[in-house]
């Protein structure tokens, strides 16, 4: 018995030794992993605002398997054009049914709008120029429309009145913007426009204000507008963003596509100085891309989007959301997840490397006060060294008449934009639709809209694939989102983004080429009326683009009317704050 007892004790004290040695080993490891747990950036931060990649070395060095070439790699198209343009153009000339201004127009009705916008600079201390793009382009889609709405109504357009209130702080009026006498005689077939209203009896007119339901059809306007323009002689429609209803005839169609991209034309002082900017971009390279960049901490707050800043992001953009209080409470990554989060500069930089634009190419960048600044661009820098501004190639001189009004500068970079060879937007607000339908009426040339819903995921978990695959995928990814022929089916999206009545398929031309065969779906306007189906660019994984005047889900109108435009038919519930406003019609 006492040779197992003491061997037993023996074994005990060996024991009762090695447990501080035990416990040491443990404490460690316990230190190490808790160490670690913090070093690991954690699921949100996998999008950061600036994180690191490889670029390919020129000393032939092995790299990670996640690297990125310098150069846009061989692609079997041009990356510049849009296939199939050359088959269709703008057509928006009226038919011989389309009866003229003098016939129809009824004396003593006149109609006036006052145009939607405004940002309330006083909060953000300084000139926001993604805002102000956005401004302007709300202009553009009011006075479009306000001449379809005159014409509708059998009346006399007074030019419309921009808003110089707090918000804008631009004292300038249409003429200062807009070419008033060009605007006003390229229009004298279809509508009858005057600079003021007349006196009556030697005093002036007084207009009686109303505000009519967003997407308001012909009829609508007829029933709700008309009997009160009868009665007053004078109305003042305010808030006129979107209130005209996205199908119409498609004579009012076509004269929506003469106002918008034939009728409005900026002053000569504003055009001359875009085209300065625009040349000095084909000096510096024959091609160049323009991107919108829409990363400014307003939109940043407003999206309710995370950007893996921590703590600290969430304080400062959350302290700008609460301006607006009528924003409810985000939910950042059920926002991503339906693709309503802009993009990093960064990703949109990964985006064109994927779509085939190396390090040598150009851009033009429009965008207001970056998120975090240089560090935030420093990524897209990287990737795109020949980073361009309107300040970085114009002197602070040039641009002095301009600087002062902000709405001046804005049209300074729609031009830039508009005459780009690819245009890239950040978002699908007013500046993307009016560009992209602009763009698509004089040549469809290339117009990049990410596809956000599907590029998230795939952001996310670049590193865990090859860069050829992580391209492969972008590319798919990207169908659908290129500014194409026949990519939108007639009547899907906004009409300004989409313009499909004014659209014409050159069927001599085409004939001339290489015959193709298409599938069912697509409806193309033909020169001679002729209705074919063409569908060559649509895919399983295209996106569904929304039929703006069927969607009445008010439940979800502050985001879809931010997002996509679309399903506002009547004013958003007690919405007092002009900003929000702009923000909701972009």
């Amino acid at each position: 018995m006492a040779g197992p007892r003491r061997r037993h004790q023996i074994n005990y004290n060996r024991l009762r030794r090695l447990i501080p040695f035990i416990s040491v080993i443990s404490g460690a490891l316990l230190i190490f992993f808790a160490l670690l747990s913090l070093i690991a950036p954690s699921i949100d931060d996998r999008r950061r605002l600036h994180s690191t990649y490889n670029l390919d070395s020129k000393d032939g060095s092995i790299q990670p398997a996640f690297h990125v070439p310098r150069g846009g790699g061989k692609l079997k198209r041009d990356i510049w054009t849009s296939k199939d343009s050359e088959f269709y153009h703008g057509c928006s000339t009226a038919s011989t049914k389309f009866p003229k201004a003098d016939s129809i127009t009824v004396s003593n009705r006149y109609l006036m709008i006052a145009t939607s916008g405004g940002l309330n600079q006083q909060r953000t201390g300084g000139m926001n120029i993604g805002f102000l793009l956005l401004l302007k382009i709300s202009i553009d889609v009011d006075i479009t429309d306000a001449v379809v709405a005159a014409r509708i109504l059998n009346a006399t357009l007074v030019v419309p009145t921009l808003d110089q209130k707090s918000f804008w702080k631009d004292s300038s009026n249409f003429s200062e913007i807009f070419n008033v006498d060009w605007y006003i005689s390229s229009l004298s077939k279809d509508v009858k426009i005057i600079k003021q209203l007349p006196k009556k009896g030697g005093k002036t007119w007084i207009s009686h204000t109303m505000r009519v339901p967003r997407k308001c059809s012909e009829r609508c306007y007829q029933n709700r507008v008309l009997p009160v323009l009868l009665k007053r002689h004078v109305i003042q429609l305010t808030k006129f963003d979107y209130r005209l209803s996205n199908r119409l005839d498609p004579e009012l169609q076509k004269l929506r596509c003469r106002v918008n991209y034939h009728a409005l034309r900026f002053t000569d002082p504003i055009l001359e100085m875009g085209k300065k900017l625009v040349h000095r971009m084909r000096m510096k390279s024959k091609h160049f891309i323009a991107l919108h960049l829409r990363f400014e901490p307003d939109m940043l707050a407003f999206s309710g989007c995370y950007y893996g800043g921590g703590d600290e992001e969430r304080k400062e953009l959350g302290a700008i959301r609460k301006t607006w209080k009528s924003l409810h409470e985000p939910n950042p990554e059920k926002v991503r997840r339906r693709g309503r989060c802009p993009l990093t500069p960064e990703e949109v930089g990964l985006m064109l490397r994927a779509l085939g634009y190396g390090s040598d190419v150009h851009i033009y960048v429009a965008s207001g006060e970056v998120y975090r600044g240089e560090k935030t661009l420093a990524p897209l820098k990287e990737l795109f060294p020949n980073f361009h501004s309107k300040e970085s190639i114009a002197s602070k001189e040039e641009l002095e008449q301009f600087s002062s009004f902000s709405s001046r500068m804005a049209a300074l970079d729609f031009i830039v934009c508009d005459e780009s060879d690819v245009f890239v937007t950040n978002n699908n607000g007013n500046m993307a639709k009016i560009i992209a339908g602009r763009r698509r009426y004089f040549g469809h040339k290339p117009t990049i809209r990410p596809n956000a819903k599907k590029l998230y995921r795939l952001f996310l978990n670049k590193t865990s694939m090859t860069w050829d695959d992580f391209a492969s995928k972008v590319r798919s990814y990207q169908r659908g989102f290129m500014g194409l022929p026949l990519e939108v089916r007639p009547g899907r999206g906004e009409f300004h983004e989409n313009p499909s009545t004014c659209i014409c398929e050159d069927s001599e031309v085409k004939s001339k080429s290489t015959s193709r065969k298409y599938g069912k779906g697509y409806y193309v306007a033909r020169d001679d009326n002729v209705v074919s189906d063409d569908n060559e660019n649509v895919d399983d994984n295209d996106p569904e683009w929304p039929n703006p005047d069927e969607d009445d889900d008010q439940n979800s109108m502050e985001e879809a009317s931010f997002y996509n435009g679309t399903n506002i038919d009547y004013d958003a519930p007690g919405t007092e704050e002009p900003e929000l406003d702009v923000m909701l019609s972009d």
